[in-house]
């Protein structure tokens, strides 16, 4: 090293020349191609919004003689008031308001439940070793593939034996067991994953099957359990052939006070209040997958990756 180099230590650093990226005419095509394909497909699923939206901010008096696609003249929020406490579902005037607990109801504890249940199925499936267990583990499968339609009659007659027909309970119940098949697939395949050293490891310091089950394999269940959750809540919420086939009356959830709100419109077709209505229906499972959406990617994500 000589007097030069130790008097401007930045002379003994090797001089990287950065490459300048030229104009390429067939790459810039075909990025404009392909984002131009994009933002026509995102304008095409985004319409029927926008027509929901706008159509649910305008007067009767406007819709009559304005265009479908027109921004709204004078905005009026009373179709949004008017489907959520006034419109008509069957004979009772009440709006969503009532339906939307009657979903809550129904929404939280089958999610849970069947999340519960899915998990230590799951556990059990991956852990505990026992003759016949893939064949019960493609039984459990098989019931992901069967129609909802197929089970109907089988789950009324329960329901009516069990006393629990036409009742928010009887629906949860349906619910559950249809759900318990998807959310025990997934927490098996994302526990056959888990090292077995960590089980080991906690038998030997004396921790049992449910012990284990809690303080091990639930804290690194987080990822798949955001992924469990949200497809059974939006499942679940946006289901209609359980809810009218089960219940009846008032006791109904939120689609098919839906389905009853629009069909049961008498005389001139109140647009703005039905298009308030099915924007209010959807709102709860619009808000999981835009604050939550990602987490479930990233849930499915590192299923895969483990798996």
């Amino acid at each position: 090293m000589n007097a030069t180099t130790l008097a401007n230590p930045a002379a003994a650093r090797p001089v990287i020349k950065r490459k300048t990226r030229k104009f390429s005419l067939g790459r810039t095509l075909g990025w404009t191609v392909l984002y131009t394909t994009l933002i026509v497909f995102a304008l095409f699923f985004l319409a029927p919004l926008f027509v929901m939206i706008t159509t649910s901010l305008k007067s009767m008096g406007e819709i009559r003689t304005g265009e479908l696609i027109s921004l709204p003249q004078a905005i009026t929020f009373q179709p949004w008031i008017d489907a959520w406490s006034k419109a008509c579902v069957g004979v009772n005037c009440t709006g969503l308001s009532p339906f939307f607990a009657n979903t809550f109801y129904l929404v939280i504890p089958a999610t849970l439940i069947s999340a519960v249940i899915g998990a230590i199925n799951g556990y059990a499936l991956t852990q505990v070793k026992f003759r016949g267990q893939n064949l019960v583990y493609a039984m459990i499968l098989f019931g992901c593939f069967v129609p909802s339609q197929a089970v109907m009659i089988p789950l009324a007659t329960l329901l009516g034996k069990m006393g629990l027909a036409g009742t928010i309970p009887g629906l949860i119940f349906a619910h559950t067991i249809y759900g318990l098949p998807f959310t025990t697939m997934f927490f098996r395949n994302y526990f056959v994953s888990v090292p077995k050293d960590l089980t080991n490891a906690a038998r030997i310091d004396g921790s049992g099957f449910f012990q284990t089950f809690w303080y091990v394999m639930v804290p690194m269940s987080l990822p798949i359990m955001v992924v469990v959750v949200i497809w059974q809540f939006t499942g679940i919420w946006n289901d209609f052939l359980f809810g009218v086939a089960f219940t009846s009356g008032d006791k109904v959830p939120i689609m098919v006070a839906l389905n009853n709100i629009v069909s049961s419109s008498t005389g001139e077709r109140p647009y703005n209040v039905d298009m308030a209505s099915a924007i209010l229906a959807a709102l709860p499972t619009l808000a999981v997958y835009l604050f939550a959406g990602k987490y479930f990617i990233r849930g499915l994500m590192a299923g895969s990756v483990k798996g």
